[in-house]
């Protein structure tokens, strides 16, 4: 028994790696053939039912008109013949019980009554009437009813017989055709159940295709969505959106790389060059020393904050930079944020305006992270003498903050490339003949952590005329 049960184990194993076209072709013919079989064995019941509850009826009735005329005094005799009792196809037979003699016989060429007693069914078919019985003499078949009557003291015996030969064959033929017909037509579904499944697959051993074409290095294959509009369709149109966005994402990655490669060979060049001017002439010259190391630790601090950034962008493309969100006064960190800008900024005016009370729910260091972006950027590229202010208000149920600076702005068509990581506007965001530094990724976290905290921020700037960064942070509810 568990041999067996393995066995079943091992055939459902195996189904399990079949092609789904074959497997689609097989659900498709066990349905086609429960629906043709049970369709034939209805069709049969129908016909059997019919036909034979026809007999049945025929019989039935014949015997029971013909035991009402005797009771209502119609003599047994050869004059019966001419009486229209009997049904088409019903023969009757009258035999004396005394004497054993035939008194009256419709069909004489039926098999007698003896031969037709000697060959009664044991075991009638399952559609037969119960009440009667079925003869079969080679290949004829009859349904045969015996009943006894008494008329004038005399016992007579009734036989009646009723030829379902014909609805035999007929049965018979049936089944063979369906036979015939069910296997042919499970054949043909079988065939076309196998073509019309590779045909509606096709898009999927396309789709296979072409994921197994393409390379890292060549993301620009794409699969023909046909204009059909089903699930296979958006099946390929969904495996074409995901290329997109991997190559975007290879492409991004790929910038990232050569951006964050070309910001560090800068101060590697720097300092290495540095290094080597120290080992030369270093030992002799403290200017030249005094020079070297303080390149170097500008350059050190340059590269530790870069990598840092680095890192954080790193973590948030990764989703593993965790946020910790509190209830705070944005009151009180606007205050900190610009006292310890003013503390850096001795070049700059940098004033606090109009600030209110508010309550937001913020991660508090990447908040103050955020707002010191924005004030290095407008430090960056505003002048010396220059004027950053930082205010707050409530609007739309929202609290706005603006942090305006009176540098050199940023031209209209740049407003949204300023946020992608390492870009840099040079030649309009200047500072003084030397250009501004960085690295081109504050802005970039600014944005993140403006969307991780639902924050709306907008750039209003236009060249020569300053810079205003507006965020409109959501207020702390109960």
């Amino acid at each position: 028994m568990s041999s067996r049960i393995r066995r079943i184990k091992q055939k459902l194993f195996r189904l399990q790696y079949m092609p789904i076209s074959l497997k689609l072709t097989l659900i498709y013919a066990s349905i086609l053939s429960c629906i043709l079989i049970l369709t034939s064995l209805f069709t049969l019941a129908g016909l059997y039912y019919v036909l034979y509850h026809q007999a049945e009826m025929e019989i039935q009735g014949s015997s029971d008109r013909f035991i009402e005329q005797l009771e209502g005094g119609m003599p047994l005799g050869p004059g019966l013949i001419h009486e229209d009792i009997l049904m088409p196809g019903v023969v009757l037979r009258v035999k004396d019980m005394k004497n054993g003699n035939i008194i009256f016989d419709s069909a004489e060429h039926y098999p007698s009554i003896d031969v037709a007693q000697k060959n009664m069914d044991t075991a009638p078919p399952f559609f037969a009437n119960k009440s009667l019985q079925v003869v079969t003499l080679r290949n004829m078949q009859l349904y045969y009813k015996k009943c006894e009557v008494v008329q004038n003291g005399k016992k007579y015996e009734l036989h009646f017989f009723k030829m379902i030969t014909a609805e035999r064959l007929l049965v018979q033929t049936l089944v063979d055709s369906l036979i015939y017909t069910n296997l042919l037509g499970l054949f043909i579904a079988l065939i076309a159940g196998f073509l019309i499944s590779r045909r509606i697959l096709q898009p999927i051993r396309t789709i296979t295709k072409a994921a197994r074409a393409i390379e890292i290095t060549d993301l620009d294959k794409r699969i023909e969505v046909l204009p059909t509009h089903d699930e296979l369709a958006e099946l390929a149109d969904t495996f074409n959106h995901m290329l997109n966005r991997i190559q975007n994402g290879f492409e991004q990655q790929r910038r990232f790389v050569s951006d964050a490669s070309h910001e560090l060979r800068t101060p590697v060049t720097v300092i290495s060059g540095y290094s080597d001017m120290l080992s030369r002439w270093g030992r002799r010259d403290e200017a030249v020393l005094d020079e070297g190391i303080a390149a170097i630790k500008s350059e050190a601090v340059d590269m530790q904050g870069l990598i840092e950034k680095l890192l954080f962008l790193a973590r948030t493309d990764q989703k593993r930079q965790v946020l910790h969100k509190e209830r705070i006064d944005i009151q009180d960190l606007l205050e900190d944020v610009v006292k310890k800008t003013q503390l850096i900024a001795k070049e700059h005016h940098v004033t606090l305006g109009n600030h209110i009370f508010a309550e937001v729910y913020v991660d508090i260091i990447v908040m103050k992270q955020m707002l010191r972006i924005f004030l290095e950027n407008s430090i960056k590229y505003t002048p010396a003498g220059g004027a950053i202010t930082v205010s707050s208000s409530l609007e739309d149920d929202r609290l706005k903050i603006v942090l305006q600076d009176t540098g050199i702005g940023i031209a209209r068509e740049n407003h949204e490339k300023v946020f992608d990581r390492f870009y840099r506007v040079d030649s309009a965001r200047t500072k003084e003949e030397g250009g501004a530094g960085g690295t081109g990724l504050g802005l970039s976290i600014a944005k993140w952590i403006a969307e991780q905290h639902d924050i709306v921020l907008n750039i209003e700037s236009e060249l020569g005329k300053g810079t205003k960064i507006i965020l409109k942070v959501p207020l702390y509810k109960e």
